[in-house]
């Protein structure tokens, strides 16, 4: 045992050494999550709507109108109004000027000037400006009509208020019979792409990791610690525990920093935290094993990474699996992602328990201790040839 943490010491002590490793493990993750996110998060479609232009009693009735039906609304200038709508960081424009703000307190009509972003949820919550906009004119109409007949304003607010409390508001119920729609009903912006990019970026640090079994190999260094009472097994097995151990520090940093920044939801982070375990596992075991059967470090990092986008893309860490063709889909079971995928999804989606993840951590764990084993055999048959 204490050979095998001595081998995973130097492991991370190597790990460590290289600076750029904090960017790519650490850092890149969390700008690709907030991207993904940003532009095709499960909550991206949250309605956004930016009104500039001074303080009224207009804006301030629009702004209430608005967030009373889910809208996020921004208060800020023309400029950064119209940047906004360039990058697709709000959906609507509402531009008011002083002479908005009098009309309106003068119970005359108003002229607004409302921009469309080009993105296509903007037709939707152009729809609901407009839903707004009826719906204040409509009670500065009442309010005029009940000022007009010759109640006080301060009565008539209350008496629209309390008439307003009394009417039965119709509500439509929309049942979506579409499995995938249902599927990710619930999710936030960030969850969905939170879970795939740990899921391929720590697969991904490992594999590229497999390098530095094959320099311990060149040299010289695993034959002279096999020289010692050390077996090809424990050498392998102190190797993964090394990789093991950055593979989980990465993962954690990634579930860590998608919940505080992005607000992701892991579910029951007991569960989440086992998941993360054996599929640290089997990416750490997967790195020796193509240690041991690749002479060249520079070849096996591009093995790493080619092969970890592909495992990651055929596991569902690019595109969700339940969007895969049926064949793709059963296909996709092969690679240790999906089913570490399937287990998030059940967590994170269904509020799954152990009992309902158990077969997806029996994969897990089989395919950890498989690739171990044959990475070991690898090992001991490598060292048979010269590099």
């Amino acid at each position: 045992m204490s050979a095998m943490l001595a081998i995973a010491t130097v492991e991370l002590r190597r790990f460590l050494r290289d600076k750029s490793n904090i960017f790519f493990v650490f850092i890149f993750p969390l700008l690709l999550i907030l991207l993904l996110g940003s532009q095709f998060g499960a909550g991206s479609g949250q309605a956004r709507v930016a009104i500039a232009g001074p303080g009224s009693a207009l804006a301030q009735a629009l702004t209430a109108k608005l967030q009373s039906s889910g809208v996020v609304v921004t208060a800020s200038g023309e400029n950064a109004a119209r940047a906004d709508l360039s990058r697709g960081r709000t959906d609507v424009g509402l531009f008011l000027d002083e002479s908005d703000g009098a009309a309106f307190d003068a119970g005359q009509p108003a002229e607004l000037d409302v921009v469309m972003a080009s993105q296509s949820s903007a037709q939707a919550v152009l729809q609901q400006v407009r839903t707004a906009v009826q719906a204040v004119g409509l009670e500065r109409s009442q309010l005029a009509a009940l000022t007009g007949a010759g109640i006080p304003e301060d009565r008539a607010r209350p008496a629209l208020v309390q008439a307003a409390a009394q009417v039965a508001v119709p509500t439509v119920d929309i049942v979506d019979t579409n499995d995938v729609a249902q599927e990710f009903r619930g999710l936030g912006k960030f969850d969905l792409g939170a879970s795939q990019q740990l899921l391929l970026f720590v697969f991904l640090s490992s594999l590229t990791g497999a390098a530095t079994l094959i320099q311990a190999r060149r040299f010289g260094v695993v034959g002279r610690v096999m020289s010692a009472p050390v077996s090809s097994g424990q050498v392998v097995a102190g190797q993964a525990l090394g990789r093991f151990a950055i593979a989980f520090v990465q993962g954690g940093f990634i579930m860590a920093g998608t919940a505080l920044l992005f607000g992701v939801d892991w579910g029951n982070l007991w569960l989440s935290a086992l998941v993360l375990v054996l599929f640290c596992a089997v990416a750490a075991a997967a790195a020796m094993m193509v240690g041991s059967v690749i002479d060249n470090d520079t070849a096996a990092a591009g093995v790493g990474v080619g092969g970890g986008l592909v495992l990651g893309g055929l596991g569902g860490c690019m595109v969700p699996p339940e969007f895969f063709p049926e064949a793709l889909a059963a296909i996709s079971y092969a690679t240790p992602h999906r089913w570490a995928y399937d287990a998030f999804a059940a967590i994170q989606r269904q509020d799954g328990t152990l009992g309902d993840i158990l077969p997806q951590l029996g994969v897990l764990a089989g395919m950890a201790a498989a690739l171990l084993l044959l990475g070991a055999w690898l090992l001991r048959w490598s060292l048979s040839r010269a590099l």
